[in-house]
């Protein structure tokens, strides 16, 4: 297991003084980038040999998120590699040791120079853990909307939206679709987003929210302007909200 501690800072929360939904995932993010380099892993290592992990989907579960000042320990550990995959559990834990944010994922190594995913090389075994993946609830593999759902203002993806791949960083589009839910007027803390990352978007690209209302929460569909999607969003109301 890798851990780093942290402290949450004013640039990191939202109007209610807390830690925000795209701060917490980027934290989560940092951790799996922090390991990569303390193991000499990190993505100009990977960049030489004309590779890159990507994300494929993950599963965010969300607790009662840190306030201003509070002390936090962030961790993340891979409990399951193949040729094929990885599977990367994370959390943040507050000062007292809970659990207040948790993650499962899956992801991918892609061939840069050919666009395909390709084997997971042996070197990058080094990251498995005897860390158990825990009490979670399982990946989505399929997200399916009903109805035409409602579209929100589309965003263009610029220049500080798009990360060392050189396509929109991963809490983006988490990011893209909460705004889409502000705008309708749908926001709620939630208590679990899933995410499933379905094609990359570029510099120029403009990516256009399409909300879907459940009972239990809202589905983001992430599309560019003629359908195609790049990422399924799934926010999870918590009970007293549904």
């Amino acid at each position: 297991m890798y851990a780093f501690q942290s402290r949450v800072r004013y640039s990191e929360c939202d109007e209610t003084g807390r830690l925000s939904l795209v701060a917490a995932v980027n934290y989560l993010q940092d951790a799996s980038t922090f390991q990569s380099e303390e193991l000499d892993r990190g993505f100009a290592s990977l960049r030489e040999r004309s590779v890159a992990w990507i994300l494929a989907n993950w599963r965010i579960e969300v607790g009662n998120l840190p306030r201003l000042g509070e002390q936090i320990v962030v961790s993340t550990w891979c409990y399951e590699m193949t040729r094929s995959h990885a599977l990367r559990r994370f959390a943040i834990r507050d000062a007292s040791g809970r659990e207040i944010v948790r993650a499962d994922s899956q992801w991918f190594v892609l061939d840069t120079a050919s666009g395909h995913v390709t084997r997971v090389p042996d070197d990058q075994r080094i990251y498995l853990s005897d860390e158990p993946r825990g009490d979670m609830a399982p990946l989505e593999r399929r997200l399916r909307f009903d109805g035409p759902g409602t579209p929100a203002s589309p965003a263009l993806v610029r220049a500080h939206n798009l990360d060392t791949n050189r396509h929109m960083n991963n809490a983006q589009y988490v990011l893209l679709a909460h705004d889409a839910l502000e705008e309708l007027g749908r926001a709620a803390r939630p208590a679990s987003v899933s995410v499933i990352y379905k094609r990359m978007a570029l510099l120029g690209d403009v990516v256009v929210p399409v909300v879907h209302e459940r009972a239990d929460g809202c589905d983001v569909d992430l599309t560019s302007e003629s359908g195609t999607t790049y990422a399924l969003v799934r926010f999870d109301h918590r009970q007293e909200e549904a």
